[in-house]
């Protein structure tokens, strides 16, 4: 399973679970947030860590750059859309 789509259900799982929305909010006060975020990503049984977080995102939105006008520096900038988790957080 791809880290876009265990997030994804994730979001829909804590979108009906109060608690476990206010738990991942919380994991934003923590010292080290995307740490936290992936423990309790892992807890919920859905293996996301920080490295594989972040360049998802990246790979992502580099396959987006690539799909537009051939990847060129004529491509449209997308802000936000490399990073997985503020959109998992924009999403609760």
């Amino acid at each position: 399973m791809e880290v876009a789509e265990m997030l994804d259900m994730l979001k829909q799982k804590a979108l009906r679970d109060k608690k476990l929305r206010e738990e991942l909010l919380e994991t934003r006060e923590a010292k080290h947030p995307l740490e936290a975020f992936c423990k309790k990503c892992q807890e919920q049984g859905y293996p996301v860590y920080e490295m594989e977080l972040i360049s998802a995102g990246e790979e992502f939105y580099a396959s987006m750059k690539r799909s537009t006008n051939g990847g060129g520096e004529n491509s449209p900038v997308l802000e936000g859309e490399d990073d997985f988790y503020e959109l998992f957080f924009a999403g609760l």
